[in-house]
């Protein structure tokens, strides 16, 4: 089964991403797998993926970063793995001097990837 990547951290672009993923898997009639940095230490964090999980609209795998392992090698290897159709990434907004640098994970991944990526922003 062809399946979506979602890159996700507990954050509001990492909400975006995970609710774009799930509708693009769903269209697609695919899985998706979830490339989880590692858990955060804010109580409560991860309660969209719980959500998720909870409840799945599609079929679900997640796949959790280690502490040593850059967000951009763990999503990048995942895609290659599974032989993704497609990458979910959530974009922040910036500043204008920061529009000119895009954040090195992001650039990273939208160079490297071997699948089309979707970058969504949050709100």
């Amino acid at each position: 089964m062809a399946e979506v990547v979602v890159a996700y951290a507990p954050t509001p672009e990492g909400e975006a991403a995970l609710a774009a993923g799930v509708a693009e898997a769903s269209t697609r009639g695919s899985g998706l797998v979830v490339a989880q940095a590692p858990r955060s230490s804010r109580r409560g964090a991860d309660d969209a993926l719980e959500r998720l999980l909870a409840d799945p609209p599609v079929p679900v795998e997640v796949r959790r970063a280690s502490e040593a392992t850059e967000p951009a090698d763990h999503v990048l290897a995942i895609c290659e793995d599974i032989d993704a159709v497609l990458l979910v990434i959530g974009l922040r907004r910036r500043s204008p001097v920061g529009k000119l640098i895009l954040g090195t994970n992001a650039q990273r991944i939208l160079l490297d990837a071997p699948c089309p990526v979707l970058a969504v922003r949050a709100g």
